[in-house]
């Protein structure tokens, strides 16, 4: 939990100390992003932060898991997996040794929306140009090593089958699944559908989304904006031409509330309460990441945490979040409880946030929430990673290249009537899906 900031010279210090350290003499913008397309259509965030002889570097592909079919899910996570595993004349511990060798991590990963490489390494010329080198055959000429493929399905399946039966697992796909019937968002991999996934389905999946016309590269680090074009041009330059995606379904919002209960020998129930709620960009997202951080995001300071924890001890914790997608993602409220408590809990948990949605936060609730997100807003973008992440969010997802300059600001401006009006939009108590494993309610 972020300590209540003492007020806005503190946090304007802070910021104002911060971004000078960062980026010297430039101290009077948040991110000063750059942005422009290259030839091969892929869009490009960079931030110029000489102080450290770093660059850091993401590469997102509209490459997400919502493509796969329904009985190859994981196929997109397998694909960016193996991208390391293997290029002509080179094999899974060549590639390892020569990013090593001049001292380069690369990272990596899909969710449903996206998939992401990444890459960080010194900005001298011998070691960026290696690591550079290396990535760019990665990403325009993987191999996919059909055995290697065998292991790596294994490692998948084995990891998925051990997760299966932990209840916080179970509750999570049932949530999804219930959530998002008959979309994307609602599948999740099984032992069964990474089993299906061959060769070919890679070598597919890789012509069809990693495209550059539909990538998004974001760099920060000591490199000149010269050195970043040719950078973004180079890793691009070569990468699939890419075929049309088809068009997605929408997210269709539960007409009316669904619970279910499914038993597991676990002393505990898990518990999700949730629905559809917001895509990134949404007119009453700060509203609504306002209220939440009253409702259950703030950690002790919240009213879920009073009431179920606090009053009652009904639970070790208890959260509730909005996660933004291209479509709307979920919001969701999480606890844990004894079983013979699970009744109990839920309804402590229902009448809490129908008083939230009825009445808003107080004044005092209100200006507490500002004061601790705008005095925290300095540790979201303290690391070249963490503005690494934030710069691909606002290419993703199109968001304003000012977008993290007014955060601080549009917190400030939200008020209790904004966050009353943005809920009773996104959230109705009387058609929230809930999930508990653990108590059947037998």
């Amino acid at each position: 939990m972020v300590r209540p900031a003492r007020g806005a010279p503190t946090f304007l210090l802070l910021t104002f100390l911060l971004l000078a350290a960062l980026w010297p003499g430039r101290a009077h913008a948040v991110l000063p992003i750059e942005h422009w397309t290259t030839s091969s259509g892929a869009r490009v965030f960079f931030v110029h932060a000489p102080a450290i002889p770093m660059l850091d570097l993401a590469i997102t592909f509209d490459a997400g898991g919502r493509y796969g079919a329904a009985d190859r899910v994981g196929l997109a996570s397998l694909t960016n997996t193996m991208l390391g595993k293997g290029v002509p004349g080179l094999g899974e511990p060549e590639i390892a040794e020569r990013f090593a060798s001049v001292g380069a991590q690369r990272g990596g990963g899909a969710s449903s929306d996206r998939a992401t490489v990444s890459l960080r390494t010194l900005s001298s010329a011998e070691e960026l140009g290696a690591a550079l080198e290396m990535l760019e055959r990665l990403l325009a000429e993987p191999t996919f090593p059909a055995e290697v493929l065998a292991r790596e399905k294994e490692r998948v399946i084995q990891a998925l089958r051990e997760a299966q039966t932990k209840p916080e697992t179970i509750a999570g796909q049932e949530f999804s699944a219930l959530l998002y019937p008959g979309h994307p968002y609602g599948r999740h991999a099984t032992p069964e559908t990474v089993a299906a996934v061959t060769r070919d389905d890679l070598v597919a999946f890789h012509r069809a989304h990693y495209s550059a016309d539909r990538a998004v590269v974001a760099m920060i680090g000591a490199v000149t904006r010269a050195q970043a074009e040719s950078i973004a041009q180079r890793l691009t330059a070569r990468l699939p031409a890419g075929s049309p995606s088809p068009a997605l379904p929408e997210v269709a919002r539960p007409g009316q509330a669904i619970e279910r209960r499914i038993a597991h020998p676990a002393s505990q129930s898990h518990i999700l309460v949730g629905a559809p709620a917001i895509a990134w960009g949404d007119p009453d997202q700060f509203a609504l990441m306002v209220g939440n951080y009253v409702l259950g995001g703030g950690g002790f300071v919240s009213r879920l945490y009073d009431e179920v924890r606090e009053k009652r001890g009904l639970a070790y914790s208890v959260y509730s979040y909005f996660s933004p997608s291209l479509q709307p993602g979920p919001f969701t409220i999480g606890l844990q409880t004894k079983k013979e408590q699970t009744g109990l809990a839920l309804q402590v948990v229902r009448e809490t946030l129908s008083r939230f949605l009825a009445d808003g936060p107080s004044a005092d609730e209100l200006k507490a929430a500002k004061a601790n997100l705008v005095g925290g807003f300095p540790l979201r973008i303290d690391s070249n990673g963490k503005i690494l992440d934030n710069l691909t969010t606002i290419g993703w997802y199109r968001l304003p290249l000012d977008w993290l300059e007014r955060w601080p600001q549009r917190v400030e401006e939200v008020s209790a009537q904004q966050i009353r009006d943005a809920f009773a939009r996104h959230v109705r108590a009387d058609r929230l899906v809930t999930v508990v494993v653990g108590d059947d309610g037998r």
